[in-house]
């Protein structure tokens, strides 16, 4: 019997803005050590007995970014499934399950988000043994986390009667997010945990479950599957058919209404890390209380989270604060309110701001871009592209261009001619001509570009051929 790891990479994180944004969310971020949460999520897995290589299924703005980091640790998903559109976990883990019996009639999936934080893994791996014996027998299994308060943003489950040949207990109830009253009554009881958003299962189960309780679900689902499309070492989903699917939970479309649901009680360290309060609850802190990430000063301080991304951040005497700086925004909030950061963001959106959804860096799959100064009628980037990359042929109908390579080897094509530009060389592409960039070398290339012109915006791109696929 092998064992099959989803990880489901579509959330956005905004209670972590402002370094969790649309195009680099939480879990593709190094938040609570060198690694980001995904690259975590799944080097956590290693020795389990009949593991599979990870399937993962993500936003596809974020497939990329997802590929370079299961790269950097040195993993090969089984594949990785591209989502148009987000639709909750519930079409997620049915594509999944489609997929993995038509690999495997008899796998078994491990669905785990890919942006929580488990600091037991001994711990983990124990209780995925005892979710393995339930599966054996037709169950569907969740993980419940012991809770160690009366924690009103999580979902709780009530346990039932034990299973004979394991800790698993039946469900008794799924309750949603309850009050504060509600939450102490749940603690005191000793019957509720903590609804982690992890799962167990056969899949060939889950998809009888699916198929009695969705049959609307699974249809768009297996539509979706087989309409999509093979895109480089991607698999995209067919849009028309995954839009239709309802926007739904693994909780409230399968395993609130099945009578196989089981919950396996987990103590594990875990943490969805839903806001920075979330974060500073479980990082190791000075003696003060504080957590500090980056260039930081603290003086009189105390119970507080402090990161600096990009320059100094001084503290002094504050207390049970959230401060994290970035190099185009602050956020300042008291810990209590973090889950209010969310606001910030629907007021960027409401705004048409672009802080929300990117950083002054942006990721793109052949390196990265990074705006260092703007004004009336100019622009100015960093620009680092990867050995061995290139950049679509593409050109400008409102924007001219100056290119100054600072370090490594450039490839410049303008109107097919093509001219190779070292340190310190320049060049210039004017308005309206095709031009390309490419890294012929072995080490980064970066450059400096001036963009001068009308209109500078990001969507006066015309590709015109894109090793990437990109529209």
């Amino acid at each position: 019997m092998t064992l099959y790891p989803v990880i489901l990479s579509g959330g956005s994180g905004t209670r972590l803005w402002p370094l969790s944004r649309a195009a680099l969310p939480k879990q593709l971020l190094p938040l609570a050590s060198e690694l980001t949460l995904v690259q975590e999520t799944v080097l956590r897995l290693r020795g389990l007995p009949d593991l599979a290589a990870p399937l993962i299924v993500c936003n596809q703005e974020h497939r990329f970014l997802i590929a370079e980091q299961m790269r950097e640790i040195g993993v090969t998903p089984l594949a990785i499934y591209l989502e148009p559109v987000g639709r909750n976990t519930a079409p997620a883990a049915t594509v999944a399950a489609l997929m993995l019996t038509r690999r495997d009639p008899d796998a078994v999936m491990l669905l785990l988000p890919a942006d929580h934080l488990i600091q037991d893994v001994p711990a983990f791996h124990a209780a995925i043994g005892e979710g393995l014996k339930a599966a054996a027998d037709g169950h569907l299994v969740t993980f419940g986390i012991v809770p160690d308060s009366p924690h009103t943003g999580y979902g709780y489950i009530q346990r039932g009667e034990p299973l004979p040949g394991s800790t698993a207990r039946r469900v008794a109830r799924f309750v949603e997010k309850p009050d504060l009253a509600n939450a102490e009554a749940f603690l005191a009881s000793g019957e509720y945990y903590w609804n982690s958003g992890m799962f167990l299962f056969p899949a060939q189960r889950f998809l009888d479950e699916v198929r009695r309780l969705r049959p609307e679900l699974l249809e768009a689902c297996a539509q979706a599957l087989d309409r999509g499309q093979q895109d480089l070492d991607f698999h995209r989903l067919d849009r028309a058919a995954f839009e239709a699917c309802p926007s739904d939970s693994i909780d409230y479309a399968v395993m609130e209404h099945t009578q196989s649901a089981a919950v396996v009680p987990a103590d594990m360290g875990w943490s969805d890390i839903g806001a920075w309060s979330a974060l500073w609850a479980v990082a190791d802190k000075d003696a003060q209380g504080n957590v500090c990430r980056g260039d930081v000063y603290l003086d009189a301080a105390r119970n507080s989270y402090v990161r600096a991304e990009s320059r100094m951040v001084a503290a002094i005497g504050v207390e049970g604060l959230i401060i994290v700086e970035t190099a185009d925004a602050v956020l300042v909030a008291h810990r209590d309110r973090a889950q209010e950061v969310k606001k910030v963001v629907e007021h960027l959106k409401a705004n048409a701001r672009s802080e929300h959804a990117f950083h002054t860096r942006v990721y793109r799959p052949w390196g990265w871009y990074e705006g260092i100064d703007a004004g009336e009628r100019f622009q100015v980037k960093r620009i680092m592209v990867k050995p061995g990359e290139k950049l679509s042929l593409q050109m400008h109908h409102h924007r001219a261009e100056h290119w100054i390579v600072v370090s490594g080897t450039a490839r410049v094509t303008r109107d097919g001619k093509e001219e190779l530009l070292t340190e310190n060389q320049s060049t210039y592409i004017p308005l309206g001509t095709t031009h390309r960039l490419e890294n012929p070398g072995k080490i980064p290339l970066h450059m400096i570009e001036v963009q001068s012109g009308s209109y500078l915006g990001e969507d006066d791109i015309v590709r015109l051929e894109d090793v990437y696929r990109r529209t």
